[in-house]
C-alpha cells in the first residue's frame, strides 16, 4: 500500500543486509529480487484498485470483462477464459458469479458440451469495461512509473523468466502463404 511518507530505509535492502549477515549470501540477491517483485506488485495493484474502485470493479472483474470485450461477439467458453486468465478455476467462477449477479455478464449453456458454459458480455458490461479501460490506460498503463526504456527492459526480463518457468512457448512460425 502506498504510504503518506517514504520509509527512512529500504526494508528490502535491510533484509538483504540481514541475509548476508546471517550467512545466507548465496540467497540474498534472489531474496531481494523476489521480495522486490512482490512489493512492486502491491504498489501497482494499489494504483489499479484506486482507479477501478469507482467503477465497482476489482482487477479480476476488469480482466474478465476486458477479455470478453476483446472477442468478436463478446462471448467465450468458460474453459477458454480460465485458460487465458491463468488463475484457478474457482477464482474465475467466483468472479463470473459476481459479474452475472451485477448484470455485466450472462452465463449460457454451451451449444455442444452440456456440462460447459459460455460467458456473454452484456451491453452494460461492455460500456463499463470501455469506460474503466480509458481511465486505467490514462492513469496507470500510459504512466506505469517507469521510463519507456525501463518499462521495455522490465517486460523483456520478466518474459524471459516466465518463458524459462514454462509459462509460455514461442509461437511456431506461420507458413508463408501459397
Amino acid at each position: 500500500m502506498p504510504r503518506n511518507s517514504p520509509l527512512p530505509v529500504d526494508p528490502i535492502a535491510e533484509a538483504k543486509r540481514q541475509w548476508v549477515a546471517h550467512g545466507w549470501t548465496d540467497a540474498a540477491a534472489g531474496m531481494s529480487a523476489v521480495t522486490s517483485i512482490i512489493r512492486a506488485q502491491q504498489l501497482m495493484f494499489a494504483r489499479i484498485d484506486a482507479i477501478l474502485r469507482p467503477f465497482g470493479l476489482s482487477f479480476a472483474r476488469f480482466e474478465m470483462l476486458r477479455l470478453l470485450a476483446f472477442t468478436r461477439q463478446g462471448r467465450m467458453p468458460m474453459a477458454s477464459a480460465i485458460a487465458r486468465l491463468q488463475v484457478h478455476p474457482t477464482s474465475v467462477t467466483n468472479t463470473v458469479d459476481r459479474l452475472v449477479k451485477d448484470g455485466l455478464v450472462l452465463r449460457e449453456p454451451h451449444p455442444v458440451d452440456g456440462r460447459a458454459a459460455v460467458l456473454v458480455l452484456t451491453d452494460e458490461g461492455r460500456e463499463l469495461v470501455e469506460r474503466a479501460t480509458e481511465v486505467l490506460n490514462a492513469e496507470v498503463f500510459e504512466q506505469p512509473g517507469l521510463s519507456a526504456d525501463d518499462t521495455a527492459e522490465l517486460v523483456r526480463i520478466i518474459a524471459r523468466f516466465r518463458k524459462d518457468a514454462g509459462d509460455f512457448t514461442d509461437p511456431r512460425p506461420v507458413p508463408e502463404p501459397l
